[in-house]
């Protein structure tokens, strides 16, 4: 019997078709995924036994009676937490609980873009909203970084262009605390430069504040949100780096004009309400003990990584040490294009971030790799940047390991 053709039913633009899958390489250090023994387990076991007994008939409605934005003990506690770290006075109506950030990037998109629309993104940025851009018909205009983040001289010359063009770009897209890839902390002084740019041309600011529980020293600046005196800022953040990512619980924080638009986009009946549950119930008293210690062995994994570069390459692989986060930004030599890099280190059992996928800029990061150091054990590092190197050296004459390395650590 011949299989139905779907092809010709198929509408203009989809994605390429996902291939199967096959498992995960040996040596991963691509994606969000955390350190799998440093998930609290226990925590989470006894926090799901308990919330289960005492609400788990509530998993009859949808919603969980608590309305459309999201499980209110949890949304309590964000609230509290962001009052907490982050400066950010907002209350429990303020927050809506979706399933993890993309899907947040999905409803403030969906809310603010069509096709054609410009918006505002740093030069290396997440790959997934590059890949919404791309697939949405949106023009995502890059500015450069630099140790402070995003540079506001590039900032303001770009809005300025685009103003006398007649562009309004939609909105600023900002990682600006444990920027992705890079890893920087924007400054404060630069952050009141962000805000003042903001409101001069009318542009508001999407920030994206998912690694900020990651800061190694465990204080980060305000949030932009909390420094806006206008409501211009859309904040989102997630539990998938500090908890779980499975887990897929993320949160958008803004003001309710744009929020209520975001609301009425989120048709999926609600996000998972047992995840939420079982989060409030483990997070409230457990947050602020979990989170250090894993910071503490995230920062062990980054010194393996970072002895493991310096080891097999040398001077060859060019990197700061980064204020936190899960991941490295490498620049190897300008010979290397890590985009052949990947197929050929993957062949090799040995997965990473190509840089041209981070990036608006193709030429800039042709030579530039992401390297996720959360999942792996300091074992399968050193063993997978061993073999990465020896692709190095022999696919595009990366010289063997030599110079004295010298990291500067960022404050």
């Amino acid at each position: 019997m011949a299989a139905f053709d779907f092809t010709p039913l198929l509408p203009a633009g989809l994605p390429p078709a996902a291939l199967k899958w096959t498992g995960s390489p040996k040596y991963n250090f691509t994606g969000g995924n955390n350190d799998p023994e440093q998930v609290p387990l226990d925590g989470l076991v006894a926090a799901a036994d308990a919330v289960l007994r005492r609400e788990g008939r509530s998993l009859a409605y949808y919603g969980v009676a608590n309305g459309p934005q999201g499980y209110k003990p949890l949304r309590d506690f964000l609230a509290a937490k962001l009052k907490r770290d982050a400066g950010i006075d907002c209350t429990a109506d303020d927050v809506l609980l979706v399933s993890g950030s993309l899907q947040a990037f999905d409803l403030i998109n969906g809310a603010l873009l069509a096709p054609g629309d410009t918006v505002i993104v740093e030069r290396d940025t997440y790959q997934g909203m590059l890949t919404r851009y791309a697939r949405a018909g949106v023009n995502a205009v890059g500015i450069p970084l630099d140790e402070g983040g995003l540079r506001m001289d590039a900032l303001e010359e770009t809005l300025d262009a685009l103003k006398a063009k007649g562009i309004r770009p939609k909105y600023i897209y900002t990682i600006p605390t444990v920027q992705n890839p890079t890893g920087t902390i924007m400054p404060m002084e630069r952050r009141r430069q962000l805000l003042a740019l903001s409101e001069k041309f009318g542009v508001p600011i999407f920030e994206d504040d998912c690694y900020s529980d990651l800061i190694w020293s465990g204080e980060r600046p305000p949030a932009l949100y909390t420094m806006s005196t206008s409501g211009n800022v859309i904040h989102i953040g997630s539990f998938s780096k500090s908890i779980a990512p499975a887990l897929r619980v993320g949160f958008i924080v803004a003001p309710w004009p744009i929020l209520s638009r975001m609301i009425a986009l989120k048709v999926d009946a609600g996000s998972g309400a047992l995840e939420q549950m079982v989060l409030a119930e483990y997070c409230a008293p457990h947050f602020e003990t979990h989170v250090p210690a894993l910071r503490a062995g995230l920062r062990r994994k980054l010194e393996a990584l970072m002895s493991a570069l310096d080891e097999q390459f040398g001077t060859a692989a060019e990197f700061d040490d980064p204020p936190g986060g899960i991941f490295l930004w490498v620049k190897l030599p300008d010979q290397v294009d890590t985009m052949k890099l990947y197929q050929s280190a993957l062949a090799a059992g040995v997965a990473i971030n190509p840089g041209p996928e981070w990036s608006t800029d193709a030429a800039h990061s042709r030579s530039r790799m992401r390297l996720c150091f959360a999942s792996p054990t300091v074992e399968e590092i050193r063993e997978g940047i061993a073999i990465l190197a020896d692709i190095c050296r022999k696919e595009f004459g990366v010289p063997e390991r030599s110079g004295n390395v010298e990291r500067r650590a960022r404050p």
